[in-house]
């Protein structure tokens, strides 16, 4: 079997090392995505404050309503004056956050992550990851095999 071979039993082409990538390049490359893999989890925290916030603010119309069958029409008052679209850090609503996230960190971090695997693995992604996964897997068994099936007509 030659090393460009494609076989059920090896990794598919995108998935294997190309030529001359050093294991350090690689260890470093997957540093770099598990970081950019955490940004994007804090990225989802903060989409979640952000709709949690704004349903707050949302449910505060319900409260406001009440207050005034309730006969508390100064609380009523209060509530919509102080609270009720309040910003949440001044000058910014949740939404002009996120927005600011996305284009001061987010995104610069994930374009220079997607150039960083172009230019030092040939756009492969996940090398560390597939490297692990032939590292651990059991040759010949049915759970491990290199890659999913092909479908057959």
């Amino acid at each position: 079997m030659n090393e460009y071979e494609e076989t059920p039993q090896r990794p598919d082409c995108d998935n294997r090392r190309p030529a001359g990538v050093d294991d350090r390049t690689v260890e470093a490359l997957g540093a770099l995505s598990k970081a950019l893999e955490t940004t994007e989890r804090a990225r989802g925290r903060l989409y979640d404050f952000h709709q949690l916030t704004g349903t707050a603010d949302l449910q505060l119309d319900r409260a406001v309503q009440l207050l005034h069958e309730a006969g508390h029409p100064e609380w009523a008052k209060k509530v919509s004056r102080e609270i009720l679209g309040r910003n949440v850090i001044p000058g910014h609503w949740t939404f002009q956050i996120v927005e600011a996230y996305n284009a001061t960190y987010y995104r610069p971090f994930q374009q220079l992550e997607a150039s960083a695997v172009h230019e030092l693995a040939r756009g492969r992604d996940h090398l560390y990851e597939a490297q692990m996964k032939e590292d651990r897997r059991t040759p010949g068994h049915p759970d491990h095999t290199a890659r999913p099936p092909t479908e057959r007509t």
